[in-house]
């Protein structure tokens, strides 16, 4: 505690210019003293007021509420830090975060005051075992994501974001083993987000993660996306609507003889959602593909609703229509989709937890091949299948979570029923 208390006096140095001519209010702190000018000047600033305003104690242990409270006084004073003094004011957020709260300060806010760039980023080791899917023995993958933030001002920010992509330990890591258009290492993200009308509109243009149907379970997810889109949101409404092409996916295009024999799908889509309060939503969406030759589904509609039930309890629903183009002599394909789920892990609770059941029933061809948001990865069209699941939280910014499949069957034809799936996944987040 000395050492963070030390730092968090360091940090907030530079407040102020008023030290020599301001009064030395605690009487236990000599003229001779190293910590003189540090003290006197931080409490001409207010960020301290010592035991009882008269002594400072130095050598006392303060509590984790006093140096919160010092944390966020530094934060009034930000304006006035050098750049390495607001990253260790940062840190000193981060540390002292439920304190904070507690003092009514939301370290949200704090950390938009904080320079310009914040990097975050995530890791995903990840197993996965099917029966009838042990090719190249890829049961085990990792993944590592970077995102570099900047704060250009209050309406906008720039967000850059670099994945390695899933990497099977069967190829070694080892970059572009498959040649094809799923490039190993990779900008997922690119872009500018850009609000306006007191702050209810928000524009986003460059390469971003589209989901198709925000809200709902994310089946037909398609990775990373470039384009531009226009939102408006406020508490009880929300409205979406864009456009641009799928970059990276089969969605994309695929490889032929080591070219692009096809050119990435296109779609303008569209959504509307509306927020009812304790955790309960609903929305609508559509979509219009175009763009790639051979492509076999002409647009999407889809609805969704999420259901807080009590304090632990939520249910998701999530339906699916996809209408299919003449040419690819398909018939339309409907997924079906529920989830009930107790609790929820968070990466800022340690100890939290969640346990959660769902059903899936998906009609020949109901799948848009890419990347999906569900944890299956295998036999995604034409199956039914229950499937549960439990996430912890065993550590601040660590979760453990593990899903299996159970009573998959295939919906119509004569092949057999899918071998079931397991998947077990540490994921770190900084």
């Amino acid at each position: 505690m000395k050492t963070k208390v030390l730092a968090a006096l360091v940090a907030t140095m530079a407040v102020g210019a008023t030290c020599a001519f301001a009064a030395n209010p605690f009487v236990d702190v000599p003229t001779d003293s190293w910590a003189y000018n540090a003290v006197v000047e931080l409490a001409d600033e207010g960020i301290i007021q010592g035991v009882d305003g008269t002594h400072f104690e130095g050598n006392r242990n303060i509590t984790r509420y006093e140096a919160a409270e010092m944390t966020a006084k530094a934060m009034a004073h930000m304006d006035k830090a050098s750049v390495e003094q607001r990253a260790l004011i940062n840190k000193l957020a981060d540390e002292f975060a439920d304190e904070l709260n507690s003092l009514g300060v939301r370290v949200s806010n704090l950390e938009n005051k904080v320079g310009n760039v914040k990097l975050t980023g995530d890791a995903r080791l990840r197993y996965r075992y099917q029966q009838d899917n042990k090719e190249n023995d890829n049961s085990w993958n990792f993944r590592v994501r970077v995102r570099a933030n900047a704060q250009v001002n209050d309406r906008t920010k720039a967000t850059l974001g670099i994945s390695t992509n899933n990497l099977n330990f069967a190829d070694n890591g080892s970059i572009d083993t498959k040649n094809d258009n799923n490039e190993d290492i990779y900008a997922d993200l690119a872009n500018v987000d850009y609000n306006f009308g007191g702050n209810n509109w928000d524009l986003l243009v460059g390469r971003y993660s589209y989901n198709l149907g925000d809200g709902g379970y994310a089946y037909q997810y398609s990775d990373s996306f470039d384009g531009a889109q226009l939102k408006y949101k406020n508490n009880h409404f929300a409205a979406t609507a864009g456009y641009g092409k799928f970059k990276i996916g089969d969605t994309a295009g695929t490889y032929v003889d080591g070219k692009t024999d096809v050119d990435g799908v296109k779609t303008a889509y569209g959504e509307l959602q509306g927020f009812f309060g304790h955790r309960t939503s609903a929305g609508v969406y559509y979509n219009n593909f175009s763009g790639q030759t051979g492509f076999a589904t002409d647009d999407m509609w889809g609805a969704y609703a999420n259901f807080g039930l009590g304090q632990k309890w939520s249910l998701l629903g999530n339906y699916e229509k996809l209408n299919k183009t003449d040419s690819s002599k398909q018939d339309d394909a409907d997924l079906w989709i529920g989830k009930l789920q107790y609790g929820s892990a968070s990466f800022a609770a340690p100890k939290s937890w969640d346990a959660w059941v769902e059903y899936i029933n998906v009609d020949p061809n109901g799948y848009i091949k890419g990347s999906t948001g569900s944890w299956r990865w295998n036999n995604l069209d034409n199956v039914k299948s229950w499937g549960a699941g439990i996430d912890y939280t065993f550590a601040k910014s660590a979760m453990f979570s593990v899903m299996q499949s159970f009573a998959s069957e295939t919906k119509e034809g004569n092949a057999a029923d899918p071998e079931e799936q397991t998947c077990a996944q540490f994921v770190f987040v900084f």
